[in-house]
């Protein structure tokens, strides 16, 4: 028995595609259907078939573009292109063949003689045109891809004006609107926290206490939330304004460790801080540098398992340390900050994408809102504020890992540069 033959057919129009790979499956063809040229493209490339039956006419990239790319490809220069097709103008089948096909057959199908045309394409079967003719014909599908080239980038550049306009005002709104809801949150805010003061209610149910202190933890973290969106839109715009002063790194890591405390050990984590004392000090924001390692052990801690480990640890480097960065590193010696955790780890087609606004790595389908909790989401913005500040410091933030594993736990390490410089001229 004869090995089946795999035909892949690329056809826009539905009604064609189920009629051809009903005639030619009857003969023991195996079909794959394409409904467009770069869907063609992709699956040529990875089912390598004995023949492609090809539309000529179709939306996008057409069959003499979509031809001559597969031509080009590995694998598949000597795979024979039919072109099918209803154009009966004089020239059409010389552009056909001048673009890549091998044959060209006319619409409406010939139902009875296509299955013997395939098999002839297959068995060996080419139709050529003379050089001269080639020539002319080459010369025109040239021009007709500039073309159509040119057409495409006027496409893409008018797309991505728009885009860029969309993603302004999108940056408007979320500064604004962060700006109008942090002065209703400061005022609960306060009053809650007034409520809270035994001195306000000193003989208050304690059901009262518990409901007053839910919505004090609730307004706190929808402040937070606020505040993330004030310093997104800021770095982005580059109008983040430091407050530069001495900064004791260990001092800033004692502060960041203190606020996880509670939660790391609910969860059963241990934290371990290295000796940081030797290390020399920064002219720094403490409170813009505080964040950037809040965010960065917060993340560690979301994605490490309970009973996990996540290890702080730090370094003086020197300009080797450029070399990780693809912004223009200035400072001659670098703090180096290393945050190990034993989590999940990162796959490495998402290292880059995490640091991205917004970005998050789980189906947002099954988003958990929580900032301590194994696994919880949040609005993708630590990672992307934790980069920024660090950049806005002369500094950079990168990760290693291995690969996502939530059952090995490969664990990720999350590495801060940031510039030991000179103190500011007064």
């Amino acid at each position: 028995m004869s090995e089946q033959k795999k035909i892949l057919y690329i056809e826009d129009n539905p009604d064609n595609r189920h009629l051809v790979s009903r005639i030619l499956m009857a003969y023991d063809y195996e079909v794959i259907l394409a409904e467009d040229g770069i869907l063609g493209i992709q699956i040529a490339k990875d089912e390598k078939p004995d023949l492609i039956l090809m539309d000529i006419n179709m939306p996008g990239l057409d069959g003499y573009a979509t031809a001559t790319k597969i031509k080009s490809m590995p694998g598949l220069a000597n795979t024979p292109i039919v072109a099918v097709t209803a154009n009966v103008m004089k020239g059409d089948r010389e552009r056909a063949l001048t673009a890549g096909c091998d044959g060209y057959l006319s619409k409406p199908i010939d139902v009875d003689a296509l299955p013997e045309q395939i098999a002839e394409f297959i068995k060996g079967r080419r139709d050529h045109v003379d050089e001269a003719t080639e020539r002319s014909f080459l010369r025109e599908h040239t021009e007709r891809l500039v073309e159509s080239l040119e057409e495409k980038i006027a496409a893409l550049t008018i797309a991505n004006e728009q885009l860029k306009r969309s993603d302004v005002m999108k940056s408007r709104f979320i500064a604004i609107a962060a700006h109008e809801l942090r002065t209703p949150i400061t005022v609960i805010r306060g009053y809650a926290d007034l409520l809270l003061n035994p001195t306000i209610l000193p003989k208050a149910d304690e059901n009262i206490k518990t409901m007053l202190q839910g919505i004090a933890s609730g307004i706190s973290r929808l402040y937070e939330i606020v505040q993330d969106m004030l310093d997104i839109t800021q770095i982005e715009a580059g109008t983040l304004k430091l407050h530069i002063a001495p900064v004791r790194i260990e001092l800033v890591v004692d502060q960041v460790v203190a606020i996880y405390s509670a939660d790391a050990q609910r969860r059963n984590l241990t934290m371990v801080v290295e000796p940081l004392s030797s290390l020399p000090g920064l002219w720094a924001d403490s409170g813009r540098i505080q964040k950037m390692l809040s965010n960065l052990v917060g993340n560690a801690i979301k994605y490490t398992p309970d009973g996990g480990a996540i290890t702080l640890s730090g370094r003086e480097v020197g300009v080797e340390a450029r070399a990780v960065s693809p912004t223009r590193l200035q400072a001659e010696r670098y703090l180096r900050l290393t945050i190990a955790d034993t989590g999940v780890g990162i796959d490495q087609d998402d290292h880059g994408h995490i640091f991205e606004r917004f970005y998050e790595v789980l189906d947002p389908r099954f988003h958990s809102t929580s900032k301590t909790e194994f696994m919880g989401g949040g609005m993708g913005l630590g990672l992307s504020i934790a980069r920024g500040l660090a950049e806005a410091h002369g500094g950079w933030i990168w990760v290693e890992s291995e690969r996502h594993d939530p059952e090995r736990c490969p664990g990720s390490r999350f590495h801060v540069l940031l510039p030991i410089t000179a103190p500011p001229e007064r």
